[in-house]
């Protein structure tokens, strides 16, 4: 049975907000101030039709973007989305009760992504490629996302290819491409080990079908052209599947900030270091220490080092950060650190930095939540956050980044003349 709601705010995840009484009731594809049908089953909230639509409203320029789970946002005007982005930065500092500089939100979309994720289903006896429905296992099939950088364009058709040679499976898979400077970067996930027999068809498959290189859970088959990147002066290979930034843009941009919050300082850890987008940048003009789990991604960073000009020193250590975080006595051999967690954030690191002296951190997070908790720690053991920048290279999604300073002020020890 439909109902007629008003939508009155929008949430952090970019759906409209009514309330039934004191109850808030979660509509995506709204905007504040329309007049929405809405039809409610076994729970979920379902938009019919919009009465009353907002004059924020825009169209969405993508085909699917009515029934794909990617995107958020594309209905909205580019200043109430704008707004939007950064309260959701504005609001979760607010929460830990900090008050600092935010600027404004800062474009990172440039030519597009560069790595997606696709799916591959069985449907009706037809290999299908595309993204998940919104809050749901069913499969969108896509031609091409018109958000990707246009090397990705083809992605869903290579997808389906592969899923012809994969064969039929129960379990579903899905391929990571990756746009490199040389090819797509191909890693295939969700398959379980593979025959000799299917490995060859593979390596023949990435032949016809002119990939640098194919993978299957970070196991190369066949490295064909380097799937390199650049960052800064250097090219990184990185491993099979392994983390990029998602914009060559949104890189650029970070890692901007990060040098500038960086200058002067001479001696860098940078934590949660991933295969070098600022180690490499940082060490054209300090000694850098990288800091990582994923031993992949190190070998990335110190093979390009090794070949890169004009650096200054990089070492690197494997290291979990989330159960062996660096202590007091490591942090203060660094004027600065630098550190780039995953969503989860760097808790047990930051309660380390917190009583630690260290003039400057710079933070760059992809979480405004747990960004909130561990800057509020830090400032609980002395440290300044002087600014606070978020930056959009997720457009169209409820993601956006920071980067941002801390400082501290040390106090030099006198040494007590003997006399």
């Amino acid at each position: 049975m439909s109902e007629q709601l008003l939508i009155q705010k929008l949430g952090a995840k970019g759906d409209g907000i009514a309330f039934d009484g004191n109850r808030p009731v979660y509509v995506a594809g709204t905007l504040p101030g329309e007049e929405v049908l809405v039809d409610r089953e076994d729970g979920n909230i379902r938009l019919v039709e919009v009465l009353k639509p907002s004059s924020e409203r825009i169209k969405a320029f993508c085909a699917y973007y009515d029934n794909c789970g990617g995107c958020a946002t594309q209905h909205m005007s580019a200043s109430m989305y704008q707004t939007w982005k950064r309260d959701i930065v504005v609001m979760a500092l607010k929460q830990a009760n900090i008050e600092t500089d935010i600027a404004v939100l800062e474009d990172a979309h440039g030519d597009g992504r560069r790595r997606m994720t696709l799916h591959i289903r069985y449907i009706n006896k037809v290999i299908e490629a595309g993204f998940m429905a919104p809050r749901s296992h069913a499969l969108v099939a896509i031609d091409h996302c018109p958000v990707t950088v246009p090397a990705l364009h083809k992605a869903p058709n290579i997808a389906r290819e592969i899923g012809k040679v994969l064969g039929f499976k129960s379990k579903p898979v899905s391929i990571q491409f990756t746009a490199s400077d040389h090819g797509l970067d191909v890693d295939i996930r969700g398959h379980g080990q593979a025959s000799d027999s299917l490995r060859q068809k593979l390596i023949v498959l990435a032949e016809i079908l002119d990939l640098a290189r194919i993978a299957i859970h970070g196991d190369v088959l066949v490295e064909r052209k380097s799937p390199s990147v650049k960052m800064g002066a250097s090219s990184v290979i990185p491993p099979a599947g392994g983390f990029l930034q998602a914009t060559e843009q949104g890189e650029l941009t970070l890692a901007s900030h990060v040098l500038k919050f960086a200058e002067g300082t001479k001696k860098v850890a940078d934590l949660f270091s991933g295969c070098g987008p600022f180690a490499l940048r940082l060490a054209q003009k300090a000694e850098v220490h990288a800091v990582e789990s994923d031993a992949a991604s190190l070998a990335a960073l110190d093979k390009a080092y090794r070949v890169s000009q004009g650096l200054r020193r990089i070492s690197t250590e494997t290291r979990d950060l989330f159960r062996r975080p660096l202590l007091k006595p490591e942090l203060e051999s660094y004027d600065c650190i630098v550190m780039d967690p995953p969503r989860a954030g760097a808790e047990a690191q930051a309660r380390q930095i917190a009583g630690a002296n260290v003039p400057r951190i710079v933070s760059v997070s992809c979480d405004p939540g747990t960004f909130a908790r561990d800057a509020a720690i830090m400032i609980n053991g002395g440290y300044t956050l002087e600014q606070v920048i978020p930056v959009d290279q997720f457009t169209y999604s409820t993601h956006v980044e920071t980067v941002s300073l801390f400082t501290k002020q040390i106090k030099k020890k006198l040494r007590r003349r003997i006399s």
